[in-house]
């Protein structure tokens, strides 16, 4: 399986990671990677960007040495109520949104209750991916976040920083996820979660996994280009 692309990679601006786009799309260009998506952190995240970063992309290139680069974010799932740390107008702004669970704003409750709140979040018209699902820090019933996921047209995030230099413990509950995905036929995309420029574009450790169960690679929004880019194109379509 060929992934030509990463849309899940942080810079400067998220406060906690280490290079520029630049860097970023050097490494992307390096690894041959069509596609390079920044998704950094929204405001709640310490450190992280005022809401004015994501409203002034018409800075923000998109390609560079051949390499397409679309401007996202991660934003930051506050509460139980599903509500996003950007509102909708600056939503609109991106190319497209990825949600998550991150323990320096949201600390979760039990299963139930963090279930809850993710599936209100899969409702969000302007969220496309959710990210890092498989985090134990979080527990949550996975078929129905799946059932939610497939029938609202969301794509599960398998990140493969989880397995290696966050989120520890996530393995198991990743490959529970993926099988889920496979049984409902959904999608899922790969990301490197890059934090440092020679992240960007490794996906080993998740790619390994979805050969133990045989994940279909037609199922793999970034394992083909005309894939990914139509997924990019709806998205941007959908929030203009």
């Amino acid at each position: 399986m060929h992934i030509v692309g990463d849309l899940h990679v942080h810079t400067l601006a998220s406060g906690h990671a280490y290079s520029t786009v630049l860097e970023n799309v050097q490494v992307a260009k390096r690894k041959g990677l069509k596609i390079l998506g920044i998704a950094d952190h929204g405001p709640s995240m310490p450190g992280g960007p005022d809401p004015l970063y994501f409203e002034a992309r018409g800075h923000f290139p998109r390609e560079v040495n051949g390499c397409k680069i679309f401007f996202g974010v991660e934003v930051d799932i506050l509460d139980f109520e599903g509500n996003l740390d950007l509102e909708e107008r600056v939503l609109r702004k991106v190319d497209y949104v990825i949600a998550a669970f991150h323990p320096q704003v949201f600390k979760g409750g039990n299963r139930e209750d963090n279930t809850e709140a993710l599936l209100r979040v899969l409702k969000n018209p302007l969220v496309n991916i959710i990210a890092h699902p498989g985090n134990p820090r979080y527990p949550l019933d996975y078929e129905r976040i799946v059932e939610e996921a497939v029938s609202n047209d969301k794509i599960i995030e398998i990140n493969n920083s989880s397995f290696s230099v966050s989120r520890k413990g996530s393995l198991e509950n990743c490959r529970l996820i993926a099988v889920e995905v496979m049984k409902r036929g959904g999608t899922i995309i790969l990301s490197s979660d890059a934090h440092f420029c020679e992240e960007v574009g490794d996906f080993s450790f998740a790619l390994a996994m979805l050969k133990e169960i045989g994940f279909p690679e037609e199922k793999v929004v970034n394992a083909d280009l005309g894939r990914l880019e139509a997924f990019l194109e709806k998205s941007i379509k959908a929030r203009r």
